[in-house]
């Protein structure tokens, strides 16, 4: 049992960040960017690339995350050309089409920075090792876990303190009342595509720690990403409540590992892994119903 809560945090801890880019696009924007599914394995790719090529693991790491940044920006100019107009805001069309041509095209991408569908890091030295080397410990089983839950938290700050600055509040405005903060004088199609760019260079920074975790990356590591993204913050808002946007980030964090901790008992209790899509769908479901459900068993 202590394995599978160790893989649960481990694999929680760096999904976490997917998440939290998730939260951005979806909660905060109000743009739900299928991108994710393409920028994660992306940033494995970038990552597994230069890796596999002799640099070093913190410099293929940040590429990968610029890569994602980059991503992100394709599809806010996407949208920027596909909308119709400034009235556009709440339709969401262009936003899913802008994604999805965006995702489309990145499987191409991929492929052609690894070379091949997949790139194993067998016996090469990924950022764990370096990190491990600085601080003179091991960073396996709980060390790792430590490690990732500090850089987790540390994200999670940065988050914080750029969502209260006056871009950040501006960010949040244009999710909320986007007409309202434009006639402020705010250039909504930036902000979008600078808010765009930053929710997948996380997705990307989770691609990147996830190949150097499994030891590979490969061009189908994606499929689904959005769904779990999702469920993380669903799950997260549905257990520990959306007192506070610093709060709320928390939350998804630990969204996210509940998640991953669910799918590792059911792994345990017999579940195929060919059947874990189908269960992810469903716990979204319940997850979204339960709200619904607690409302009106307060008001009967």
């Amino acid at each position: 049992m202590d394995v599978i809560i160790q893989s649960a945090l481990l694999q929680g801890l760096v999904y976490a960040f997917m998440v939290l880019g998730v939260f951005i696009t979806f909660r905060v924007l109000d743009f739900p960017d299928l991108t994710v599914d393409g920028s994660l394995p992306l940033g494995a790719a970038v990552t597994a690339a230069l890796i596999a090529a002799g640099q070093s693991p913190l410099t293929a790491t940040a590429a990968g995350v610029l890569a994602g940044l980059g991503a992100g920006f394709v599809t806010g100019l996407l949208h920027l050309l596909l909308k119709s107009g400034d009235s556009d805001a709440t339709n969401y069309g262009p936003k899913l089409l802008a994604g999805i041509l965006t995702m489309t095209a990145l499987y191409t991408v991929n492929l052609r920075i690894m070379g091949k569908s997949n790139v194993p890091l067998l016996g090469v030295d990924v950022i764990y090792d370096k990190v491990g080397a600085l601080f003179s410990v091991s960073l396996l089983g709980w060390n790792l876990i430590a490690a990732v839950a500090v850089l987790a938290v540390v994200v999670k700050y940065l988050l914080d303190w750029l969502l209260h600055t006056e871009f950040g509040l501006c960010l949040q405005a244009t999710g909320d009342n986007e007409s309202m903060i434009r006639s402020m004088g705010t250039n909504t199609n930036v902000t979008r595509i600078v808010g765009l760019g930053l929710a997948n260079a996380l997705v990307a920074l989770s691609g990147s720690l996830v190949a150097q975790q499994q030891g590979f990356a490969d061009v189908g590591m994606g499929i689904g990403t959005i769904v779990a993204g999702l469920a993380g913050v669903i799950m997260g808002e549905v257990l520990f409540g959306v007192r506070s946007i610093s709060w709320v980030l928390f939350s998804v964090i630990g969204g996210s590992i509940v998640y991953r901790l669910l799918i590792a008992i059911s792994l345990r209790l017999g579940i195929a892994p060919t059947d874990l899509k189908l269960l992810t769908a469903v716990l979204v479901v319940v997850a979204l119903s339960v709200p619904t459900v607690r409302k009106k068993v307060m008001h009967a």
